[in-house]
């Protein structure tokens, strides 16, 4: 790697890792500058996915005193929600880079989108604490977890957008325990999608070293910082950096 390289990874990881302790979607900064310095599109996700993982993972420690509350959730959506991960690790693993770079441009703009959405889930999430549902949809939430699952194992993007959504309709009222719930279940996809990309080659080492320090400082400053910012300004630049790229890329790909 060069120089302009490795600062260049550092600054998106830097950026996503604060990204994610504040509002979530640092993916879209990380996956599109992989892609930019050269690396080939299956390996930029996978490489993207085990950089972070680590900050995910540490993100369930933050929420560790809601766990017994939420266990009865646990072993109703752990299980489908790692067979989902390996699932969907598995499906990227044999997914040409031809064909995957041609999903690149819809993959960004579906993420980018999602996280677009934070805003109208956050509000269906407050009604339906507001009016719980007298009958909870267990198992089409639990389908829906699992094809988010494998959506997550094969590109990951906004998926805690997509768990959300589903959580609040299925009798928890609790905002900290959804997030506890989301955090861990998001986390044992991102490792599963991670062991299994690291077992086929699919990790560039040298750039996961890079943009590991880089996400693990971002997560301090966003943590640590994010009552300072206001956040309707990082969604709008996230927003406006993954329609950008999103554009981009479609242009790229269509021209």
């Amino acid at each position: 790697m060069t120089a302009p390289e490795i600062l260049s990874l550092l600054c998106a990881a830097t950026a996503a890792g604060a990204i994610n302790a504040v509002a979530g979607g640092g993916t879209i900064l990380t996956f599109p500058t992989l892609l930019a310095i050269g690396t080939p599109a299956i390996v930029a996700n996978a490489t993207s996915t085990v950089a972070l993982v680590f900050g995910t993972s540490g993100s369930v420690y933050g929420f560790r005193r809601h766990i017994l509350s939420i266990r009865k959730w646990l072993w109703r959506f752990v299980p489908v929600s790692l067979l989902g991960g390996l699932i969907g690790s598995w499906l990227l693993t044999i997914t040409s880079n031809a064909f995957f770079g041609r999903l690149v441009p819809f993959l960004i703009l579906f993420a980018t989108l999602l996280f677009l959405a934070q805003g109208v889930v956050a509000r269906l999430i407050h009604r339906s604490v507001e009016e719980p549902s007298r009958v909870p949809l267990v198992w089409p939430a639990i389908l829906f977890q699992f094809l988010v699952s494998i959506y997550g194992g094969f590109f990951g993007a906004g998926i805690g957008i997509l768990m959300l959504a589903t959580l609040g309709f299925i009798g928890l009222t609790d905002i900290h325990q959804m997030n506890a719930l989301k955090n861990i279940l998001g986390s044992l996809i991102n490792v599963v999608a991670s062991i299994m990309f690291v077992f086929r080659g699919l990790v560039d080492w040298p750039k996961v070293g890079v943009m590991t320090l880089g996400a693990i400082a971002g997560y301090y400053l966003g943590s640590h910082y994010s009552q300072k910012i206001p956040q309707i300004w990082v969604r709008r630049i996230v927003l406006a950096i993954g329609f950008a790229i999103s554009g981009i890329t479609f242009c790229r790909q269509f021209r």
